[in-house]
């Protein structure tokens, strides 16, 4: 691994790798270790899973461009007796492994891509590593990995206690903006499955019943008329200018829709030299909103905003939807069977060398961020509004869904940032993944031994959706987009 040396205090990864029983132990109470069906296989092979989530960590690929990382994980998942299908949806590196053949089908889903434009390294200071211009900011490399050993952890007590069930893991690239959960929703990959569970890395360990923000972005695309911008102006037709005004009008429209709403953009191309108009330029634009219904409503502005500022400007514009994802449907009865195993194991315990490494990633955040709870503490159980958006919400539309958090950063670290990489790639990000790991596959089997409770989360499923719900996905029909993040 690149790049290991740390400033000062340090954690060592080797620390999981020589001591697996004696790092997971610590994770869990002597209750839960005592329990005749506690997640034995997890427990006796923690230091496999942590070395997975180590090798895509090393890949940190980008979404839809995960073939080593995809290839990795269904290898893992075949030795283990699962049945692999590939490329599922249109997607090269997409893929189902299911184990079992009869009973009730419970789902995990399984992320891996990485951000682009962040640096690679576990050092408690921010730095850049040659080479290195992609990263696992958003610690998909734990969630992948997790989820996996959760998996395997029920396909051997699936056997092991002659339950009937069928456990299956989705292979999901590209949550990062490429929605590749909701082309596997349509494509009916969903369809048989009973319930579905999922986690996330955080900074804070949390089963609580939760939504979130749908979501739709889109690539603006203006083209206009080169000219000598000094010599023949008024030949000119600016795409720039297009972009330009399309970004005003958007930022005077944000006083004027509902307050949960998050409008952000980035121009992706401007022009190559300021003394020639450019004929192309481009912009990349994210809107959020809790409702579906409501976010489109916004869209519709949005686009008319392009449609003005083309207008005014001389141009033409041409919009490519990239991704749409509906908010999370919460379920709280498999939330309060989630929260009762995350509370009964604990949160993620620092040894004094880990304590010592996140004092120096706490010296690196904003001060109001350096007084967060501590790793250890679970969030009492609510009912959660989160700000982010994940693909994850059209399964849930489809399928009852419940998920979790788990402390793998250090408490007052943000997403996308460098210090969730850096922790991510340490043992801090090990333990929490391991958290997760647990929990979940402690969820699955309290629901493998009671069907009522399947029965119940559906039930409550089709309560919360509605009569006569149809399901649309905010992208449409287009194909996934393979090629967003070239």
């Amino acid at each position: 691994m690149q790049n290991k040396k740390l400033q000062g205090a340090h954690v060592k990864k080797s620390s999981v790798l020589l001591a697996p029983l004696v790092l997971f132990s610590s994770l869990l109470s002597p209750h839960i270790i005592a329990e005749e069906h506690t997640a034995n296989w997890l427990r006796g092979n923690a230091s496999s899973v942590v070395a997975l989530a180590d090798r895509l960590w090393e890949k940190a690929e980008v979404g839809y461009q995960e073939t080593a990382s995809s290839a990795l994980l269904r290898e893992t998942l075949a030795n283990e007796g699962f049945t692999v299908s590939t490329g599922v949806a249109g997607i090269p590196t997409a893929f189902v492994a299911e184990y079992g053949s009869d009973g009730p089908v419970i789902a995990l889903l399984a992320e891996f891509d990485a951000l682009p434009g962040i640096s690679q390294s576990t050092s408690p200071f921010a730095e850049t590593v040659e080479g290195k211009h992609a990263a696992h900011a958003c610690g998909h490399h734990l969630f992948g990995a997790g989820s996996v050993g959760a998996a395997i952890t029920l396909r051997h007590w699936l056997e092991e206690n002659n339950v009937p069930g069928r456990v299956r893991l989705y292979g999901t690239p590209a949550e990062e903006g490429g929605s590749g959960k909701v082309y596997m929703v349509r494509a009916g990959l969903f369809d048989d499955a009973d319930i579905v569970m999922h986690w996330h890395p955080d900074d804070n360990n949390s089963a609580s019943a939760f939504t979130t923000l749908a979501n739709k972005s889109a690539k603006f695309r203006f083209k206009g008329v080169s000219a000598h911008a000094a010599v023949a102006p008024e030949f000119g037709r600016s795409a720039l200018d297009g972009i330009e005004a399309m970004n005003m009008m958007v930022n005077m429209l944000r006083e004027h829709v509902p307050q949960e709403t998050r409008i952000h953009y980035v121009i992706t191309a401007g022009g190559n030299a300021p003394n020639v108009v450019p004929n192309f330029a481009e912009s990349f634009y994210y809107v959020r909103h809790p409702n579906a219904a409501t976010l489109e409503g916004i869209w519709e502005r949005l686009l008319n905003t392009a449609r003005a500022a083309a207008l005014g400007t001389g141009t033409t514009v041409e919009w490519e939807v990239i991704h749409g994802n509906h908010s999370i449907l919460p379920n709280e009865t498999l939330a309060k069977v989630m929260y009762k195993n995350l509370s009964a194991s604990g949160g993620v315990k620092y040894d004094n060398e880990e304590a010592a490494y996140a004092e120096k990633i706490k010296a690196t955040f904003p001060v109001e961020k350096r007084n967060e709870p501590s790793p250890e503490s679970v969030e009492t159980y609510g009912f959660y509004q989160r700000m982010g958006s994940t693909d994850v919400g059209d399964v849930s539309w489809n399928v009852p869904t419940v998920g979790l958090s788990t402390a793998t950063w250090v408490p007052g670290t943000s997403a996308h940032t460098w210090q969730a990489v850096a922790a991510g790639g340490m043992s801090i990000g090990h333990k929490g993944m391991l958290l997760a790991a647990d929990v979940m596959a402690k969820t699955a089997m309290d629901l493998y031994s009671d069907p009522q409770l399947i029965e119940q989360a559906k039930k409550e499923f089709i309560a919360r959706r509605g009569e006569g719900f149809n399901y649309a996905p905010l992208l449409g029909d287009r194909e996934p987009p393979l090629d967003y993040r070239k």
